[in-house]
């Protein structure tokens, strides 16, 4: 038995050497390969794709999350001087303020409110002053149907004449809401109309778009069929 192990011995041996060879040689050749592969890419022997143009910047004009104008109310809850809109300063109290008008019938916007451009309505139909303002509290609004609402709730006001816009902005289609949409998670905020539409000259300016989103891979046009039948 001892003689029969002794002599099995080199041929164990022998295998054991070959079999480490031929995991030296798969090593060998693995790193062959890696050192080829990576000395290609370093070449560039197949290619690069062309680098995409880097991506346009947004204009900051469109993450302003604020209004384009502020309004009196704006300024009355951020705490603003007010000085400037105190018209009892220059008009007496209880006595409607005298409205003149050219050959034309269009209204003659006094010196002192010149940053004024009377533009509300089409045709100069709206050119007077007290369609909205009362004549007698300068500090009050009034609808056509004489009732009094607060430049608070200026919107009232707009509704009187705008019905079907001033519903569209009571159920959040039209104009600026922010906040929460579910109010049982915070408070939903309505912006009034004077805080976009100027109320002397409502008309809202057109504004650029803002840019759709960046596809980040190059546009494929894909091929019409008179392309693919040539």
């Amino acid at each position: 038995m001892i003689s029969q192990f002794l002599a099995a011995r080199p041929a164990c041996i022998h295998q054991m050497i070959s079999e480490r060879a031929k995991a030296v040689l798969v090593l060998r050749g693995l790193m062959v390969l890696f050192a080829s592969l990576a000395a290609a890419f370093l070449l560039n022997l197949w290619g690069r794709p062309v680098p995409e143009p880097p991506i346009p910047l947004v204009n900051t004009n469109f993450l302003d999350t604020a209004t384009v104008r502020r309004s009196y109310v704006d300024l009355v809850r951020a705490g603003e001087d007010l000085s400037d809109f105190d018209c009892y300063i220059c008009h007496e109290r209880g006595k409607p303020p005298t409205l003149r008008f050219d050959t034309n019938q269009n209204i003659i916007i006094p010196k002192a409110h010149s940053n004024i451009v009377m533009g509300h309505g089409e045709h100069n139909r709206n050119n007077n002053c007290f369609n909205c303002h009362d004549e007698t509290n300068l500090e009050q609004l009034q609808t056509r149907d004489g009732r009094t609402v607060s430049f608070a709730d200026s919107m009232r006001l707009c509704g009187s004449c705008h019905g079907p816009t001033y519903r569209d902005w009571e159920a959040g289609v039209h104009g600026r809401t922010s906040g929460y949409w579910n109010v049982r998670m915070g408070e939903r905020k309505r912006v009034i109309c004077a805080s976009c539409h100027n109320p002397h000259s409502p008309r809202f300016p057109g504004r650029q778009p803002a840019p759709g989103p960046h596809p980040l891979h190059p546009v494929v046009k894909a091929s019409t069929e008179s392309e693919r039948t040539r």
